[in-house]
């Protein structure tokens, strides 16, 4: 073999548009599954006469299976590419919510939405894997942040659509919707996406060099650091899905569709945090723009237990903090990501994989939480959203102030 053959393709040109538009499309897959749902899980509980646990597991189950399905998946993508992967997931998915469409129990109801987690896996192990197959972690960032504004908007639409279709259909439509949604997504990934692993690794899935790869990286400083931050960044938006319909629209009265609006603050805020973030990695680099973050972060979880403790009554008192939560969390969520792959050019399936477990893990303890203490007691749910604001701050100003810091102007 020849010196110039044993070196390695070059990854594909793929256009920063173009890679923001199939990330904001993979990732949105996430926001489908979930917060087109979130106003439907009221009227779930009625339909199906479910308990609350039970009900919470229709997302906990879910996130838990997409936590666990991506050790499979960013492995496997390492091995045999990531279009293969990214294919038969997105199929599986579409399956999948029309499956959870037809159900006639709770329980089969949950056995789908497992099945669904299963597949969404593969979609978000594969985006950022794509992410670190095609840009250095700086860029990267900045593109995943555009990706994220992208989803910013799916995430505005998505409880508003959500709350309009329930309203309309009840929650059987709202998860036809969503198999409609992603068989669209699924065309467009097939048509426009080229492959962009550059070198497969043959011995990827072997259990000897995986358990020593993962090791690798769960060891890594940089790794633990930006997958913690997603990790407890992402604890606080998941309590805000999964149990914000319960309180708005038990406590405060509001129909599925007033609910999707309310959601519908906090995804402005979001996209608004993505927007800023591209401008802050620019001229502040990602540690320094997640610290500031940090700061709209922990003053929206301590002004959602404020207002809980205080027992005061009003909507805004609720949907302001959530602003501030989720602006902060549009700013974590492209550092976290890009910065958790990026010390792994050669293994970003596997590490992209493990921190999604660690990311998933912790939205299923507090899915199980939550359906142990929601009720007319909103203080549970506020503290909860509050300790995951604090928990992002720590993190964010310790363990990633720590890590070397690059500032590109």
């Amino acid at each position: 073999m020849s010196a110039a053959a044993s070196v390695p393709a070059a990854p594909p040109r793929v256009s920063h548009a173009l890679a923001a538009a199939a990330l904001a499309l993979l990732l949105g897959l996430q926001p489908l599954a979930t917060d087109v749902m979130m106003p439907a899980l009221p009227l779930l509980a009625r339909d199906l006469a479910a308990p609350m646990p039970a009900v919470q597991m229709t997302m906990a189950a879910l996130i838990l299976a997409f936590g666990i399905a991506q050790l499979v998946w960013g492995p496997l993508a390492d091995r045999i590419g990531r279009r293969p992967v990214l294919l038969a997931g997105v199929a599986l998915y579409t399956a999948a919510a029309i499956g959870a469409a037809l159900a006639a129990d709770v329980g089969t109801l949950v056995a789908w939405r497992t099945l669904q987690g299963v597949a969404l896996a593969a979609a978000v192990v594969v985006a950022r894997a794509m992410l670190r197959d095609l840009y250095e972690p700086h860029e990267g960032a900045r593109v995943m942040a555009l990706a994220l504004s992208g989803l910013g908007l799916i995430a505005i639409a998505s409880p508003v659509f959500g709350g309009l279709v329930a309203g309309w259909g009840g929650w059987r439509a709202t998860l036809a919707v969503i198999g409609a949604g992603s068989a669209a997504i699924l065309a467009f990934l097939a048509l426009r996406l080229p492959e962009t692993i550059v070198q497969r690794n043959a011995h990827a899935t072997a259990p000897g060099p995986l358990l020593a790869a993962w090791g690798q990286v769960a060891r890594h400083p940089t790794f633990l650091a930006w997958a913690l931050l997603t990790a407890c960044t992402y604890g606080g938006l998941y309590t805000i899905l999964a149990g914000s319909s319960f309180v708005y629209m038990n406590r405060f009265g509001l129909g599925a569709g007033e609910y999707g609006l309310a959601m519908a603050t906090g995804s402005v805020a979001y996209l608004g945090g993505t927007v800023v973030c591209r401008r802050w990695i620019l001229h502040h680099g990602m540690s320094r723009s997640v610290r500031r973050a940090a700061l709209f972060t922990l003053a929206g979880g301590l002004g959602t237990a404020g207002a809980a403790l205080a027992g005061i009554e009003s909507l805004w008192a609720y949907l302001l903090p959530q602003a501030l939560f989720c602006f902060g969390h549009g700013i974590h969520q492209p550092c976290g990501q890009a910065g958790a792959v990026g010390p792994f050019p050669r293994g970003a399936g596997a590490a992209s994989a493990l921190a999604g477990f660690v990311l998933a893990f912790t939205a299923f303890c507090i899915g199980r939480w939550l359906g142990l203490v929601l009720g007319a007691d909103v203080r549970p749910y506020a503290l909860t959203v509050a300790f995951c604001a604090v928990a992002t701050t720590l993190v964010a100003w310790t363990l990633v102030r720590r890590l070397p810091e690059a500032v590109h102007k």
